[in-house]
Parts: C-alpha cells; sequence; structure tokens
C-alpha cells in the first residue's frame, strides 16, 4: 500500500440555483492540478459534506476520480458520518469508483467513547482496501480522537496509515510521531502548517489552497526538499490570509474569498451555513490585496 501524502486541498463544493456545479466543480479541481497540488481531497468538511444528499456526496467524488484521471493528482475521498454504516456505503462506494484514498471525520454530535470510536474507524477502513486517514478536529466534531486510540488504530488496521491532526497543536502532533514514526501526520491548520511539517509531518490538507494552491504546493514541496527558509517565508506570507479564512465557520470565508477573486461565480450555502457578513467580506478584500491569485 502506497502511503499519499504532500500538499492536498480540501476542496469546497460549488452550488448554483440551490444545485451542486458540477461544471465549476470539474473546473476548480484542474486549476489545483495545473498548480501543482498532489492530492484534492473532495467532500470534506470543507466541502460541506454534512448539507449534500448521499447521491451529491457520491457525485462529486466521482467527478473527483473522473478529472484527475490520466494525471499524477490522488483523490482521496471524504467518507465520514456519525453513523458507522453510512460512512462504510461512502467508503465503499469511493473504492468503487476509483478513489485513491479515504478521509473519514470523528463521528459528529453522539460523542462516542474512545472505545465508540476505535470500533467505528475499525469497522470502516476494514471495509475497504485502499489508504485510509482518520480525521481529527474536535473543535468541530466535540470528541477528540486520543493519542493512544489513534496508535492503536494504526498498530491493529492495515490500511489506516494517516491521521489528519486539526487539533492546532503541535504536541499532539510530535507525541504521534514519536510513538510511531511510520504514522502519517498530516496538518489540518492552515497556520502552523510550516511548523507541522518541519516536525515531521508527511503533508497538509488545506482549505486556503482551494485559493492560493501554487503557493500551498510550493509550501509542501519546499519542506520536502529540505528548503525550510522558503518554506517558512510561504507560510510566514501566509499568515493574514490564513488568519482571515476563519474569522467565521469554515467553509464561509473561504467560498466567500474565491467568489471575491472570480474563481465562482455564485456565492451560495447550504443552509444552515449562510453568507459571511458585511465586516467578512471588507476584511477578504482588504486581504486579498496582498495576493496574486492565479486563476
Amino acid at each position: 500500500m502506497q502511503n499519499i501524502i504532500g500538499a492536498m486541498t480540501a476542496l469546497i463544493t460549488p452550488f448554483k440555483n440551490g444545485k451542486v456545479d458540477t461544471a465549476k466543480y470539474e473546473e476548480l479541481i484542474r486549476r489545483q492540478i495545473a498548480q501543482g497540488i498532489d492530492v484534492v481531497v473532495p467532500v470534506g468538511t470543507t466541502g460541506e459534506s454534512a448539507t449534500l444528499s448521499h447521491d451529491e456526496h457520491r457525485e462529486c467524488i466521482e467527478i473527483a476520480v473522473a478529472t484527475c484521471k490520466d494525471t499524477d493528482v490522488k483523490v482521496i475521498a471524504g467518507a465520514g458520518s456519525n453513523a458507522t454504516h453510512e460512512a462504510i456505503g461512502i467508503a465503499q462506494h469511493a473504492q468503487k469508483v476509483g478513489a485513491d484514498g479515504l478521509l473519514s471525520v470523528a463521528p459528529y454530535y453522539n460523542k462516542p467513547s474512545q472505545e465508540g470510536l476505535y470500533q467505528h474507524y475499525k469497522a470502516i477502513a476494514s471495509s475497504v482496501e485502499i489508504p485510509f486517514m482518520i480525521y481529527n478536529v474536535p473543535g468541530r466534531t466535540g470528541v477528540d480522537i486520543e493519542a493512544d486510540t489513534a496508535i492503536r488504530l494504526f498498530d491493529d488496521v492495515s490500511n489506516i496509515y494517516a491521521i489528519k491532526e486539526a487539533t492546532g497543536s503541535l504536541e499532539r502532533a510530535i507525541e504521534l510521531s514519536s510513538k510511531r514514526p511510520d504514522f502519517c501526520v498530516v496538518s489540518g491548520e492552515d497556520s502552523i502548517d510550516y511548523a507541522m511539517l518541519a516536525n515531521g509531518g508527511k503533508g497538509i490538507i488545506s482549505v486556503t489552497a482551494n485559493l492560493l494552491p501554487n503557493y500551498k504546493s510550493k509550501l509542501v514541496h519546499s519542506v520536502f526538499n529540505k528548503d525550510f527558509d522558503t518554506a517558512k517565508k510561504i507560510n510566514d506570507d501566509l499568515y493574514a490570509i490564513n488568519k482571515a479564512l476563519f474569522v467565521e465557520s469554515n467553509p464561509i470565508p473561504i467560498k466567500a474569498a474565491m467568489y471575491l477573486a472570480g474563481l465562482i461565480d455564485t456565492l451560495e450555502y447550504r443552509l444552515p451555513l449562510t453568507p459571511p457578513s458585511r465586516e467578512t467580506m471588507s476584511k477578504l478584500e482588504d486581504v486579498l490585496k496582498g495576493y496574486e491569485v492565479i486563476k
């Protein structure tokens, strides 16, 4: 099994008249490919997966796979749910249609125990054969996948190879890497990508990369080439936009920034998400002046 690492983008899902804008979705993925991203991640948190129908979720995965076919770019499909059987169904469909790997967020709302988390992930990952990444984002799910639980899963389930750590804790990332050097830790917090990578992280799954994939791919590849000065400068240069993109709940600001930059034609969300405030739009307009967004 080949580990899937590098510069990865947590794709937004564009809507038009209330439906997924499939033509724009394909166009956005092609832009990611052209600007050096290694992996696209459809229908994660940033892709508003919680408000997509199952049919829409599967369609987004299929579009990503088809668009990346015959390129070097991999697809890690979002396959998360707070119902284990639903996550299994999504995971098996993603494998069937050709996804290279899977990303599964911790089950939200029901707040399982650590044993519940272990059994949840073991069941999903064991239902497929492709590489599997755990996704820990307690600020959104209400539950933390503790280091010992993640390590137990890595030890016990052969295709679990990585964890997307979005706790914002460098200590957690270092704990995982120090205990299991072969366990791929992936940054899920744009602002600390460089710090995570410099401490042994094997990649990033970035929100900001929807807007600036060329910056994010260069950051990661610079670290991999041991050009730490270049990588740190890019991370520092991105601080303002990284901060601005999280002034409201993700993906509200990133979609607004992409709309302002002319990357998407309509600014639509699914309720309960709503458009950003005027203050946020103004802030994004100001911050965007500091970056060159290549279409």
